[in-house]
């Protein structure tokens, strides 16, 4: 059964997230720095910096959000061309204004875009990201076959996201926090009362770790890695076309 942000609603997971995304786009990267006590930076790093070896020339940052992956790519890459997707327009419009503010526009291009029927060719990129986006897909394996199919051959996918710590105490802290300070420190601040229920659910829902290099194992993507950070509440995982 597929986790909703609304559960009142009859619409499918990829309209709700789109919804929801829409309504908390404004407060969205102040959440991420109070929220994460401003990790989230470090791991985008990070994910970034799997991508130093190759080098890549073209970048697609899928669930792109407010660009904050796309511009991390930026800074440590330099790359030809990055293009952002992203299903909800409230944060695409916020990720413009903070690509043309730092006069990015002419290497950084985000737009609207599902991230389960990219509106690209096939192999058109050298790399492809994604940042805390796979889990709010509506149909996961979907996404990660239009993903390959976007990728040039032998080109590298990065996804950053959120796992589960496993080892005493830090698994039983970061749940309480999750479940329940997490909650109302998200709908306080962005006035939205099932986004920030709606993370922790998704995160318990999402396969992490081994679960998910199989799926990627599955979809034929190869060099398949997984990496964990800060005591395994997100995790890098590496697999190439």
């Amino acid at each position: 059964m597929a986790v909703l942000p609304y559960k009142d609603r009859n619409e499918g997971k990829k309209e709700q997230v789109a919804k929801m995304f829409d309504n908390i786009s404004s407060n969205y990267d102040l959440l991420n720095r109070v929220l994460s006590g401003g990790i989230d930076i470090y791991w985008r790093k990070i994910a970034i910096n799997k991508l130093k070896k190759s080098q890549p020339k073209t970048i697609l940052d899928v669930a792109t959000g407010t660009g904050d992956l796309a511009l991390q790519a930026w800074a440590t890459l330099k790359p030809e061309k990055i293009t952002g997707a992203d299903i909800s327009a409230g944060m695409v419009e916020v990720g413009r204004e903070k690509v043309a503010k730092k006069g990015l526009s002419k290497f950084i291009d985000l737009q609207i875009g599902d991230s389960e029927n990219l509106p690209f060719e096939d192999n058109s990129f050298d790399a492809v990201t994604v940042a805390f986006g796979v889990r709010n897909f509506e149909n996961l394996e979907k996404g990660l076959s239009d993903i390959q199919r976007v990728l040039k051959p032998n080109g590298t996918l990065v996804v950053l996201e959120f796992s589960q710590p496993q080892s005493f105490p830090f698994k039983q802290l970061y749940r309480f926090y999750s479940m329940n300070i997490l909650p109302m420190i998200g709908k306080i601040v962005s006035k939205d009362n099932s986004a920030y229920t709606y993370l922790p659910e998704s995160v318990e829902a999402f396969p992490y770790g081994k679960a998910f290099t199989d799926i990627l194992d599955k979809l034929g993507y190869k060099s398949v890695t997984c990496t964990s950070l800060t005591f395994g509440i997100s995790s890098v995982y590496t697999g190439q076309k």
